[in-house]
């Protein structure tokens, strides 16, 4: 069977990484980044595992892609996020140059986007709403045992 690489099948992905999140009790966020259609690092929130406020998915999938790269500029990926980056993520991604953001549900409250539109590099492309609804139900799912 040929899998087919596109946007849907990295989303995809980066749900499998918030739902080991979401088991682990950490907030089911979950990133992957793809450089020339191939997979080169995945990773979900750890803020409670590590103790780290930083432990965001975007920044230890920026983390893994750079050394998988062997460089910090990341102008050829592309991260694919279940959430809207928060502006700490969003000032990484600048930093890192990266080429473009894919994200599921928008972040309403902490998205970088509430807080000022350009926080990411200018030439960053930015499409958000892919498997918006999938994404948003698995946040709700997460709060909702939480406030049980």
């Amino acid at each position: 069977m040929l899998t087919v690489f596109n946007d849907e099948y990295f989303m995809r992905q980066a749900l499998q990484e918030a739902e080991k999140a979401f088991e682990k009790g950490e907030v089911p966020v979950g990133a992957v980044v793809a450089c020339q259609n191939q997979l080169i690092a995945r990773a979900h929130n750890q803020t409670e595992l590590l103790g780290d406020v930083t432990a965001h998915a975007e920044m230890m999938a920026l983390t893994a892609a750079a050394d998988y790269l062997g460089g910090k500029y990341l102008g050829e990926c592309t991260l694919y996020v279940t959430l809207e980056p928060c502006t700490m993520c969003g000032g990484a991604l600048y930093w890192a140059q990266l080429g473009r953001l894919v994200y599921g549900a928008s972040d309403t409250k902490r998205g970088f986007s509430v807080h000022q539109q350009r926080v990411l590099h200018p030439k960053t492309v930015i499409q958000n709403g892919l498997m918006e609804e999938k994404c948003r139900l698995l946040m709700k799912s997460f709060f909702a045992a939480k406030r049980r």
